[in-house]
């Protein structure tokens, strides 16, 4: 070996060794590293019991907890107590004790800080009929017949224990009771909770067929449609992501005679009353830093339900779906998201009243917010490059009620571009333009995010079929 040759492996294995003694000086085993949970406090849930808000949290009395993982554990846990919608804002701070004894490890001393919201609400609903504000203001010509008015009570963590009462009466274009009451939490490890809904809702006016993706409304002063149900909801919670949910509901669902003749495939044959008996099992994983607007985490979901479980049914439906979205960081300002989202229904033939494609709930492409899709199976791909153009919290020290006088508000500019497509057997029955075809729409949209999980979003797009307009939304995030 040459001279140099020797000095430059001497200068390695001498830089090697000096660096593992410096790793082996400052690796985690040194008390520097990690620190002990000392103690955890709680203030600001005057209301809120304690269990409810450690049950949300990674770190506890006693945990050893290395220093290099401490500030994304301390996001992480404000992330999910603010996602229990029980506080305006949530903070949690740190302070590092350092003993005495250099042999033992650093104390960690917790403190989560709230502002609690208001939990009763009480306020008179003027809502309108339709799928959504652009099915109103476009394709319905902004009549004012189709408002539904009311009063609404949703009087949240009754007991401290993020239980909810919610009282619904409804009337105008459709009359609506619902009475519900869902408790998390009902055993002592916080995992089983219990959900008990009634509901019975008449209309006179209802959509009885769609014809070239529209819905085709018929109207009469005698009750069209007689709705009533009621579910028993079992939820268990493992861990902090995991949420199983098992429902059972009976449903009684009837007609008049009207709409028989108009679409006898409404209930299917010509009948006039639906009941059944039906279970649904879903699955979700859920870790997103914020359940309203989500800019970092994963959500998946599964769902099957069966209909038509007793002998005297007689309506019979298997559903499949399962969902996929996560959310993530580009840096800087910048944040992307993809979802995609696919079901499937059986027998392939169902009575119109309980076809699902695209449109009649939430499930769309962005582009074609004025379109009912039906199908027996559907599948979505949506994707969303947003840009952050402010994100701050307003203090109005002049309102002297603590839980309407600290504001967060943030607003974001989002391009967006989605797919779908719907298979369905009963396209030329009801002259579909878009079902069995590939639906693309894209565009951009302006989001307003504010407290209590409001989100408007303004947005322009335009579709595969090269209609263009512009939406108005109030929802939260897909």
């Amino acid at each position: 070996m040459i001279p140099n040759a020797r000095l430059s492996v001497t200068l390695l294995l001498t830089a090697f060794f000096f660096s593992f003694q410096l790793a082996w000086a400052t690796t985690p085993a040194d008390s520097a590293r990690s620190v002990i949970v000392r103690s955890v406090s709680l203030t600001g849930n005057f209301r809120t019991r304690d269990r409810i808000i450690l049950r949300e949290m990674t770190m506890h009395v006693g945990d050893t907890i290395r220093l290099s993982e401490l500030p994304g554990r301390v996001e992480w846990d404000q992330r999910n107590i603010n996602n229990t919608n029980l506080f305006v804002t949530v903070d949690v701070s740190t302070v590092q004790v350092t003993p005495d004894d250099s042999t033992q490890l650093g104390l960690l001393d917790l403190t989560v800080t709230m502002k609690e919201r208001w939990y009763i609400i009480a306020y008179p609903v003027f809502d309108l009929a339709d799928r959504n504000f652009n099915e109103w203001w476009y394709d319905r010509g902004r009549d004012l017949r189709r408002v539904i008015y009311g009063g609404r009570l949703s009087y949240k963590n009754v007991t401290g224990n993020n239980d909810q009462l919610q009282v619904i009466f409804e009337r105008g274009f459709s009359q609506r009771t619902v009475l519900s009451y869902a408790k998390p939490y009902i055993d002592k490890a916080q995992r089983i909770g219990l959900r008990v809904d009634l509901a019975y809702i008449t209309n006179k006016e209802i959509p009885y067929r769609t014809m070239a993706d529209k819905w085709v409304y018929v109207r009469d002063e005698q009750v069209l449609r007689e709705r009533a149900y009621a579910s028993l909801i079992l939820t268990n919670r493992r861990g902090l992501y995991h949420y199983h949910v098992l429902e059972a509901r009976y449903t009684r669902n009837t007609i008049a005679d009207t709409i028989t003749r108009l679409n006898p495939d409404y209930f299917l044959d010509g009948r006039t009353r639906q009941q059944y008996l039906g279970m649904n099992y879903s699955y979700r994983y859920d870790r997103r830093d914020n359940v309203s607007y989500p800019l970092r985490g994963t959500v998946i979901g599964g769902v099957i339900g069966v209909s038509g479980i007793l002998p005297n049914d007689n309506f019979r439906y298997l559903e499949l779906a399962a969902s996929m979205t996560r959310y993530w960081p580009l840096g800087g300002r910048f944040y992307a998201a993809g979802s995609i989202r696919g079901r499937s229904s059986w027998p392939t033939r169902q009575p119109y009243f309980n076809l699902r494609g695209l449109g009649s709930s939430s499930e769309m492409v962005r582009g074609y917010e004025l379109y009912v899709i039906d199908g027996q199976r559907s599948a979505i791909w949506r994707n969303s490059v947003r840009y952050q153009l402010f994100n701050t919290v307003k203090q109005l020290n002049w309102l002297h009620i603590r839980q309407f006088n600290t504001i967060p508000i943030a607003a974001y500019i989002t391009a967006f571009a989605d797919a779908g497509y719907v298979s369905s057997t009963v396209a030329e029955q009801y002259q579909s333009k878009l079902a069995n075809r590939l639906l693309l729409g894209t565009g951009m949209s302006l989001d307003v995010v504010t407290y209590y999980n409001f989100v408007v979003r303004f947005s322009g797009s335009i579709n595969r079929q090269g209609k263009a307009g512009f939406y108005f939304n109030l929802a939260q995030e897909f």
